[in-house]
Parts: structure tokens; C-alpha cells; sequence
């Protein structure tokens, strides 16, 4: 099926993964543009009327969230709750409990391989707030992992209070934080009665309705991993009223000594993930859920992950290494079942004008 392009192409860039766009018609849209979580945001209302007063609701809701999840702000509260040792029962503002119990039910079903608690290891690396660039001793890695693991923490019945079991323990969301501002940002544009827009921070997408009155959905493109380029996608998918992520190995990550080591992080062992699997798209209602679980699988790699999503039946589509350029394509059962239900077409879509990159 091709699908011609009447106005032109808008590049979303994915954060560590792939790359979405969606597909301008007639109908005009009012478009909201910023930075926040150190990336991007940008949400599409299909609306002319310019509501300057709900972009600074926007900008304040962002800032409302780092202020909450980012561990680079020093009073945020889950820095104030890292840099709290006490061993006893520790309070959790509301909104850092949601996130908290979200990241607990994903570090649980996946039996650990999405684990916000390896904060320690990360910046030991040079990929969080320690930016030095080495690769750490054994001995170092193995002091780490002792603070790693979220079930050494202890959370109350309704996530309001937890107890850390090792005072040292670090906990970094920004594999789920990017898609629960998606989810919050949604909620507030739900709030001000609209009900057709896209809303994307850091290549974190959620579609709500329509684009337009005769076309269903977004059009939202699954890329091809690709160091040079955003516009190199593979599929088109017609997304509506639900969510998709993407984790990737392909975009952060640096060499030391000829060696290629990636941000994502393996939970039990400390080391950057070695497989094939170069990015995981998955697919599910709430962005949360998608960005944590795309983390997650990653990390599992490509056969124990496709093996993961198939039990679980969730709709994931992978991009697996067959050299340095080329990459093989796997879906789950359940994704293939999505994707024939919402609406796949191929690359040949003609390129009447060149794509435009934010």
C-alpha cells in the first residue's frame, strides 16, 4: 500500500532508538515545541486556535516532572530519595510513588532486566551523572552491584513509604520517565477537552484520535537503525489511541580500545549488554509501560526477548544485527497481530519532498 504524502514529512528523532514521523493533510494543527528531561518535546493538536495559555500549562507540567524523576536535579525527589541513608521507612510524594510502583511491576515481570535501582552502574560507566569515560575494574563493578537491585528495596502496600534494605542504593528513572511525562501530558490536554493530538518527548510517542475527519489515527513510521540518518524508516503504522517506545544500543554509546560499549546496561552483571539486538520498539496503551518494557527487553537481547514478548503477548517489533549496516526484522506473534490490525505499510512511500528534521 502507498500512501502519498500531501504536504510534507515531519522527522521525530528517538532518543536511543528508532525514529517516528507522522504525515501532514489538510487539516491545520497547532504545534507546541520545547526541551525538557535533556531532549525534546514536541506535541501536534489537530486545532488552528494557538492556546498560548495551555503551552505555559505544558511547560510548567515538564518542569512539575523533572522536578520529581530527574536525578540530575540535586532537590528533585528522587534525588532527595537517593541521598537519603536512612534505613527506616522513607516517604514518597504521590506522583514518585506511581512512577515507582509502574517500575517495581516492570523490574517483576521481567525478572529484573528493567531495573531502575542499576543508577550505580551507569554512572560508573560515564553514561549518567558521571560523565568520565573509562571502563571500570572488576573490582568496581562488583562494589556496584552490591547497591544493585530494586527488590532490595521495600515498598509499602501502596508505594507511599518504602525501606531500603542498603542505604547506598540508587535509583535512576529515565528508562520510564520520558514515558510517563507522555502519560501526564496527555492527561492535561485531556483535561482541556481536546481529543486529537500526538504528544512526543524524546521520541516517547502517544496518539490520541485523529488526524484529520477522513483519516483514522497517526501515521507514525518504525525506523531502521541508523547511525547517520532519521529518515531511513521501515514500517508505517496508523496509531491510535495508544502508545509506542523504542530502546536502542545505536546512538549512545562510545569505544574504548577498538571495544563498542552501549549505554544499556545488563542488571546482572554490570556490563553494557553484548547481542545483536540493536533496537526494540514495543507497542502497549500506556507510554509508561512501553518506554520500561523497551529497556527491559533490550536488555534481555534479541532471542530471550522475542521469547519474553511472546509469553507475555506483547506487541514488540526488533531490529537484530546481521553486520555492521544490514539488520534482520522480528515482530511477536502479538505485534504481528497489532500491526495487521491498526494498519502496516512498507517503505515506498514516494519522497515528494525531502524530510525535515527537528
Amino acid at each position: 500500500m502507498k500512501i502519498k504524502i500531501l504536504k510534507f514529512l515531519l522527522i521525530i528523532t528517538l532518543l536511543g532508538g528508532a525514529a517516528y514521523y507522522f504525515i501532514y493533510r489538510e487539516t491545520p494543527f497547532y504545534i507546541m515545541t520545547g526541551n525538557t528531561m535533556n531532549t525534546y518535546y514536541r506535541i501536534t493538536i489537530r486545532n488552528s486556535r494557538n492556546d498560548t495559555l495551555l503551552h505555559n500549562a505544558v511547560k510548567n507540567e515538564l518542569q512539575q516532572i523533572n522536578a520529581e524523576m530527574s536525578v540530575f536535579e540535586k532537590m528533585s525527589d528522587i534525588s532527595q530519595f537517593n541521598q537519603n541513608s536512612n534505613t527506616g521507612w522513607i516517604d514518597i510524594p504521590e506522583n514518585l510513588s506511581h512512577v515507582l510502583k509502574a517500575a517495581y511491576r516492570v523490574y517483576t515481570q521481567t525478572n529484573g532486566y528493567f531495573d531502575p535501582s542499576v543508577g550505580a552502574i551507569i554512572d560508573l560507566w560515564g553514561f549518567g551523572t558521571n560523565k568520565t569515560i573509562k571502563e571500570p575494574s572488576k573490582e568496581e563493578i562488583k562494589a556496584a552491584l552490591k547497591n544493585v537491585g530494586l527488590n532490595k528495596i521495600v515498598f509499602s502496600a501502596d508505594f507511599r513509604k518504602a525501606k531500603k534494605g542498603n542505604a547506598d542504593i540508587y535509583i535512576n528513572l529515565s528508562a520510564i520517565a520520558k514515558g510517563y511525562a507522555v502519560d501526564r501530558i496527555t492527561k492535561l490536554l485531556q483535561d482541556n477537552k481536546y481529543e486529537d493530538f500526538l504528544v512526543d518527548i524524546g521520541g516517547e510517542v502517544r496518539a490520541l484520535g485523529n488526524r484529520s475527519e477522513n483519516a483514522q489515527g497517526w501515521n507514525v513510521g518504525i525506523a531502521r537503525p541508523s547511525m547517520e540518518s532519521v529518515s531511513d524508516y521501515e514500517y508505517i503504522v496508523r496509531l491510535q489511541n495508544l502508545s509506542v517506545a523504542t530502546s536502542g544500543d545505536y546512538r549512545n554509546y562510545y569505544y574504548i580500545d577498538g571495544k563498542r560499549y552501549s549505554h544499556t546496561m545488563d542488571p546482572k552483571t554490570g556490563y553494557p549488554v553484548e547481542h545483536e539486538l540493536a533496537s526494540v520498539t514495543v507497542f502497549a496503551d500506556e507510554c509508561m509501560y512501553a518506554d520500561a518494557l523497551a529497556t527491559g527487553i533490550m536488555s534481555m537481547g534479541e532471542k530471550r526477548g522475542l521469547e519474553f514478548a511472546n509469553s507475555h503477548k506483547l506487541p514488540i517489533v526488533m531490529f537484530v544485527r546481521t553486520n555492521e549496516t544490514e539488520f534482520q526484522t522480528m515482530v511477536s506473534n502479538e505485534g504481528k497481530i497489532l500491526l495487521e490490525k491498526i494498519g502496516i505499510s512498507q517503505n515506498d512511500t514516494p519522497q515528494e519532498e525531502s524530510p525535515k528534521r527537528d
